[in-house]
């Protein structure tokens, strides 16, 4: 297999910002969904996760190598953070993207600060207290659903809460949610 900041089409000192945008939009044309191949997507998939774990080898440095490496937005409190605190799948929406979005939308508002988006596929947002932590929301067209990967970093001097607890208050809140008024 050919070097994954070669599939992905970035440097070999690409920034995690900048793997995760590439893959983003490596699979707006090669995911099946979207009429590309399987495996082409997997082989993607692959090459970003072994991108991202790389970049996470060699965090830790100094302050001005970590802040390079985390993607924009987001502080640096503890060396490594990207690897500790990444749920890539974390979960799957048995919706579209676009209409996921929405409802991602709507929960991030409810649980904290929308900070940034990307519609329809990346949502970081500025999550409150009891979950007070930047997280970022990634997308993936999943069949006829969503996948999304969840990335949690820690707030100036607040305890990085467990990556399973923001996962379930997104899970417990989009599921609240009446989705018949998110029909695209």
């Amino acid at each position: 297999m050919p070097a994954p900041h070669v599939i992905l089409g970035v440097s070999a000192d690409a920034t995690a910002d900048e793997i995760l945008t590439a893959r983003r939009e490596l699979a707006r044309t090669h995911h099946p969904d979207a009429g590309g191949d399987a495996d082409d997507m997997q082989r993607i998939n692959e090459a970003t996760e072994l991108a991202l774990a790389r970049l996470t080898e060699g965090i830790g440095e100094t302050p001005a190598e970590q802040a390079a490496s985390v993607p924009h937005g987001y502080r640096v409190n503890e060396p490594g953070w990207i690897g500790e605190t990444r749920d890539m799948p974390s979960f799957t929406v048995e919706a579209l993207p676009v209409e996921t979005f929405e409802a991602l939308l709507i929960v991030g508002a409810e649980l904290g600060e929308i900070v940034d988006d990307d519609p329809p596929y990346e949502l970081r947002t500025l999550l409150q207290s009891p979950l007070h932590c930047w997280c970022q929301l990634d997308l993936v067209p999943d069949a006829d659903g969503s996948t999304v990967g969840v990335s949690i970093a820690p707030v100036e001097e607040h305890p990085l809460p467990r990556l399973v607890d923001v996962r379930n208050a997104w899970i417990t809140a989009l599921n609240g949610l009446d989705w018949s008024g998110l029909d695209t």
